[in-house]
C-alpha cells in the first residue's frame, strides 16, 4: 500500500473520529456534556496529546534522519565513482575497459534507480555481477612498477567502498514505520479528534477547522511513509549527484 493510500486512511479515521463525535453531541443527554465532564475530558486529551505529539516528533526526527542518511551515501558514492574513474585513468590506457565499464555500471544504476517510466519500481536491489566482473578486471591488471601497484590497490579499495555502500543502501530501504506503532498513533489522533466533535459547535467553522487539521496530520504521516521511501514517491533523492558523475566518468 503506497503513501497516499495510508494518508487517506489515516484523514479517514482521524475526520470521521471529530465527525463521529459531533453524532455524539446530539445523541448524548445534557448532563453528559457538563462542564466538569469537559473539564475531565480536556484532562485525558492532553495526556493523549503529549504523547501523540511526543511520537509523531520522534518518528517524524527518524524519518528525516533516513532520509538525509540515504542522500548523504548517494552523494558520497558518486564521489567516490568519479575518484576510482581519475585512479584508473591515471593507471594508464589499459583500463579504457575498465572505464567503459564503470561508465556502463553507473548509467544502469541510474536507469534502476529513476526509471523513466513511472511505472516500474525503481531497481534498489545492486546488480552483484556488474560489481564483481569490475572488481575482477581491476584484479587482473599487471602493473608495471610501483605507482601502478598503488593504483591499482587504491581501486580495490575504493570499488569494495563502492560495493560496500551500495549494498548498505539496499538494506536500509528495508525500513519502514512499524504498522502497530502506527496504528496506536492513528487511533490516538482519531480518540482526540472525536474530543474535538463532541464539544465543538455545529457550524460550517468548525467543520472547516476540523477538517484542515485532519488534513494537516494526514499530512504529517504522509510525509513520515514519503521520506522512508527517498527512491520512489513524490519525494525521490535527487539523482543530480549520480548523473554529475556519469558526466565526468570516461574524460
Amino acid at each position: 500500500m503506497n503513501s497516499i493510500a495510508i494518508r487517506l486512511i489515516v484523514f479517514a479515521c482521524v475526520f470521521g473520529g471529530a465527525l463521529f463525535g459531533m453524532f455524539l453531541r446530539g445523541v448524548l443527554p445534557e448532563h453528559q456534556l457538563s462542564a466538569d465532564s469537559k473539564d475531565t475530558v480536556r484532562i485525558g486529551m492532553s495526556l493523549i496529546g503529549t504523547l501523540t505529539a511526543l511520537v509523531l516528533g520522534l518518528l517524524i526526527a527518524s524519518a528525516k534522519n533516513f532520509y538525509d542518511t540515504q542522500s548523504n551515501e548517494l552523494t558520497e558514492m558518486s564521489a567516490k565513482i568519479v575518484l576510482l574513474d581519475r585512479v584508473l585513468a591515471h593507471y594508464g590506457p589499459e583500463t579504457k575497459e575498465l572505464r567503459d565499464l564503470l561508465q556502463s555500471a553507473v548509467a544502469r544504476m541510474i536507469d534502476g534507480l529513476w526509471p523513466k517510466d513511472p511505472g516500474p519500481h525503481p531497481q534498489i536491489e545492486p546488480m552483484a555481477a556488474g560489481g564483481e566482473i569490475l572488481y575482477d578486471k581491476i584484479q587482473e591488471l599487471s602493473p608495471k612498477n610501483d605507482t601502478q601497484r598503488s593504483l591499482q590497490a587504491q581501486a580495490l579499495s575504493m570499488g569494495i567502498d563502492i560495493g560496500k555502500m551500495r549494498w548498505m543502501m539496499f538494506e536500509q530501504a528495508g525500513s519502514f514505520v512499524s504498522i502497530p506503532l502506527l496504528a496506536v498513533l492513528v487511533f490516538w489522533l482519531a480518540t482526540i479528534f472525536t474530543s474535538f466533535g463532541l464539544f465543538a459547535p455545529r457550524n460550517a467553522t468548525a467543520l472547516a477547522t476540523l477538517f484542515v487539521c485532519a488534513l494537516s496530520v494526514s499530512g504529517a504521516i504522509f510525509l513520515i511513509l514519503e521520506m522512508y521511501s527517498p527512491f520512489r514517491g513524490l519525494m525521490q533523492i535527487s539523482s543530480a549527484p549520480l548523473r554529475n558523475a556519469l558526466a565526468h566518468l570516461g574524460r
